[in-house]
């Protein structure tokens, strides 16, 4: 592909970086798997609550947890709160100053654009004048207090202010886990420091709302009569604007630093009041650091692309005129009941071996979304990454969309799309950590170690070869929160799916730790506290401004709280990603069916937080890796090579895995969550992993692919996988079960390898049985009248053997089975789900799915 831009003309190719990310091959968490693959049996059991009722237990399923003290007793439960009480301690970074005012001034520094001579630093009254440079330590945390008023763009706007609510007491989380107040000490100081940056931030900034609209100060930022362009980077001694327009000059756009570490310069219109750098532009700051000159693209860039045959990226100055901005057309759609996610990955979506395009995603992977039932979207690799094999998770750029796929605005017209099919669309955020490329990124910006991250061993991810953010620097905060704003504010982005959190929560990062469910090993000194109030700041962005986004944390931990609102005292996001339900199947595949437990599946799709919602997958993009397999991989092995044709005679091993895989993600989907998750083409059994183009591939691009048509062929046996997964989705959007409060499990029986549940209205019978079909089998029900399938994974359509007779009804009888008042008799086939519906002959006609309505 190539697109263009005034003065350039670049084509997308495939990174050529080395550095030290040539051993990284794929998400940085392949390498972490093997880790966490040994916690299955017992990672994530830190329940105080199941949302299903269990025939086993006689109470509402709390299910156990330990409520272990800090160890000592009380005496030393008091010690430890007397000590993180203590009011001096305001980060767990032993070089932070002692005291958040050592960050701050007394008063605000406002910076105003001086249309006549640039010149934009101005006092305000009580400050005083500016101090030499040459007094200033350039190695000095300091904050910067910038004015975020916005110019309305045209004469007689209005600006609307949008409002974030303030802080709540933060007790309530005690009345829904009352084991919590064990660890109050923590829980209560991580409240007070949270409280207390609001507080701080609402008086030197003028509040949340304002904080996280730097990108309107910091980078470029253009007025009617010129361009300013600010920088965050105490540690550099000079610096410079350079770029195509002053042709690389490094004395010709000096730049001034003020006293708090920001470097600026304002460049006046040309005489004819065209802009002084023209859209489309190479940028870059030259900067003299601690470790020598050094060019960087702009921390704030919104563009950056990489030329032909060169390998460092150039950053781009980006301010279309405004008759090629793309204006959107579609409002936003509200936040569904139920979410159902397609996760996906733009540059790898083509069935051809190439990087496809937003446009071409836009067009093609849409549709296809929207046919098959899913409500949302989530897109992975959109922050600009260099290293193409690091599946995004390398960031770079942190505000600029990956320029392989496109230009911005035709990511804006990729979102807008989706919106006009009423598909939420989620981005995949990294804000866990960063590239350690030096080039192009944030790492060694200034010249110095401690910038934007952690100095010494803290700041570098070793397993995942990265940099990590200082979340108790002040300017940090402003970044992350600021970029966080961005998506949603410029791409109308819908939320995010928040990557790597248990690496943020924790010093060390969720390795080699097997979370048990012992409260001690959320609440004490591995937790980093900085980083847990930085997510609590960021959801209350993400949901004061934008009421209806979604936000989605990917906690390996199941830290407690981790879902619920912040004003409550939690830490603010709306699902946590199920990933031991992922563990589970694996584990379970690598056995023969004999081996499986019923118990064990149903405890691990139910193990869950109370009121503490779940997206549940029975595989994502993680397990579709080079070096892992998918679930149809596991299942069917090298036959599907061979046996996958409708017009050749299947094999013992297609057949079971077929009927395998419907099941799993059945099951997974009734029990698992609230919210549910697929990889893109997972849905047909996608025979090839994924490896992206690298040195031990040949750069090849033939694994880095989705073959949809293999999903689409009537004659190939994909196709019955895909259409039972469509008939998985659109059964949710039309009973929306995942959302109901009534939840029952009443079988589970190792025998007969039977597990019988009630979902909202519908009643599932999954028969895992290898061999045993059971005639007249008794279900447990809790309504009384007649039921009729509804969902059958053994009907033809779904590449099954068509066993049971949909016109069948199925009538109650009153008397209790299984704990429920009424049951009714099924025929249940081997290795088959089933699911029943409660009808009524004069009953009207059932909604229509989402995706039939909207």
């Amino acid at each position: 592909m190539v697109y263009t831009l005034p003065g350039l003309r670049f084509p997308v190719v495939p990174s050529v970086y080395k550095y030290s990310l040539s051993s990284f091959h794929g998400d940085r968490r392949t390498v972490t798997l093997s880790s966490f693959k040994n916690m299955n049996s017992i990672s994530r059991k830190t329940l105080v609550g199941k949302i299903s009722h269990d025939s086993d237990s006689s109470s509402s399923a709390i299910a156990a947890s330990d409520k272990v003290l800090v160890p000592g007793g009380q005496d030393d439960a008091s010690t430890l709160t007397d000590q993180l009480e203590t009011p001096e301690i305001t980060s767990q970074d032993p070089q932070a100053p002692e005291n958040l005012e050592d960050l701050t001034m007394k008063d605000d520094i406002e910076f105003k654009d001086d249309e006549a001579a640039g010149d934009s630093r101005e006092a305000k009254d009580g400050v005083g004048s500016v101090s030499s440079l040459e007094d200033v330590d350039a190695n000095t945390p300091v904050k910067t207090s910038i004015s975020t008023e916005e110019e309305a763009k045209m004469e007689g706007d209005e600006v609307k202010p949008k409002i974030i609510p303030p802080p709540g007491t933060g007790q309530r989380i005690y009345e829904i886990d009352p084991s919590l107040l064990g660890y109050c000490g923590h829980l209560d100081f991580r409240y007070g420091q949270y409280k207390r940056l609001r507080e701080e931030i609402d008086k030197h900034e003028g509040g949340l709302e304002a904080f996280s609209r730097g990108y309107e100060k910091f980078g470029f930022t253009r007025s009617a009569t010129g361009i300013t362009y600010r920088e965050w980077a105490p540690g550099a001694m000079s610096a410079a604007l350079i770029g195509d327009f002053n042709n690389w000059n490094p004395n010709a756009d000096v730049m001034t630093r003020n006293e708090f570490g920001v470097w600026e310069i304002f460049l006046p219109n040309n005489v004819d009041g065209s802009p002084p750098i023209p859209h489309g532009s190479r940028v870059k700051i030259r900067m003299d650091t601690p470790s020598g000159i050094k060019d960087s693209i702009p921390a704030w860039i919104k563009f950056s692309v990489q030329a032909p045959g060169e390998i460092p990226y150039n950053g781009i100055y980006y301010d279309p005129p405004e008759e090629e901005k793309y204006v959107f057309k579609h409002p936003q759609p509200k936040r569904p009941k139920s979410l159902r996610i397609y996760e996906s990955h733009v540059g790898m979506s083509s069935p051809e071996p190439k990087i496809n395009t937003y446009v071409n995603f836009r067009d093609d992977v849409l549709p296809r979304i929207k046919r098959l039932g899913y409500n949302a979207v989530q897109i992975m690799a959109i922050q600009e990454h260099s290293y193409y094999a690091s599946f995004g998770y390398h960031v770079t750029n942190f505000f600029a969309p990956s320029s392989r796929f496109g230009t911005p605005e035709e990511l804006k017209s990729l979102i807008d799309r989706a919106h006009k099919l009423g598909i939420l669309v989620l981005m995949d955020i990294v804000h866990s950590h960063a590239s350690n490329n030096t080039l192009d990124g944030l790492n060694m910006f200034d010249g110095t170690d401690g910038h934007y991250f952690h100095s010494g061993s803290r700041g570098h991810h070793w397993m995942w070869d990265s940099r990590l953010f200082n979340y108790g620097s002040w300017e940090v905060l402003r970044y992350l929160l600021s970029n966080a704003r961005w998506w949603l504010e410029e791409y109308k982005f819908d939320g995010f799916r928040f990557d790597g959190v248990t690496s943020m929560m924790y010093t060390h990062h969720g390795l080699g730790v097997g979370f048990t469910g012992n409260y001690n090993e959320y609440f004490g000194y591995a937790t980093d506290v900085d980083a847990v109030v930085y997510l609590m700041l960021a959801n209350d962005v993400i949901h004061g401004l934008y009421p209806e986004a979604v936000a989605i944390g990917e906690d390996v931990s199941g830290m407690p709280t981790f879902c619920l609102p912040t004003q409550d005292g939690g830490v603010g996001f709306d699902y946590r990603l199920h990933m031991a339900v992922a563990d589970k199947w694996i584990e379970l595949l690598k056995k023969p069916d004999e081996y499986w437990t019923m118990g064990d599946i149903v405890h691990t799709l139910t193990n869950r937080r109370w009121l503490e919602k779940c997206v549940v997958y029975a595989e994502s993009h993680d397990q579709a890796l080079v070096g892992d397999k998918t679930i149809a991989f596991w299942l069917m092995d090298k036959d599907m090579y061979d046996f996958m044709a409708l017009d050749r005679p299947s094999t013992p091993l297609i057949d079971r895995g077929i009927a395998l895989h419907k099941m799993i993600r059945l099951i997974t989907m009734g029990l698992g969550g609230e919210g549910y998750l697929n990889f893109m083409g997972n849905e047909f059994g996608h025979p090839e992993w994924i490896d992206f183009p690298r040195d031990g591939n040949n750069h090849s691009y033939d694994k880095c692919r989705r073959l949809f048509g293999l999903g689409d062929a009537h004659y190939l046996r994909y196709r019955g996988m895909q259409e039972f997964d469509q008939a998985m989705q659109h059964l949710e959007a039309r009973y929306n079960f995942m959302v109901s409060e009534h939840q029952y499990i009443s079988r589970k029986n190792e025998v007969d390898r039977v597990i019988v549940f009630e979902r909202g209205t519908l009643v599932f019978v999954f028969n895992f049985h290898w061999t045993n079909s059971y005639s007249d089998y008794r279900v447990g029900c809790l309504k009384p009248g007649k039921y009729k399938v509804v969902l059958d994974s053994d009907d033809s359509l779904f590449g099954g053997f068509n066993r049971l007779d949909h016109t069948a009804e199925f009538f109650s009888s009153e008397g209790w089975f299984d704990d429920r008042p009424r049951s009714f008799l099924v025929y249940a086939p081997s290795r088959t789900a089933a699911v029943y519906a409660l009808v009524d002959d004069e009953a009207e006609e059932p909604p229509k799915p989402e995706s039939e309505s909207m």
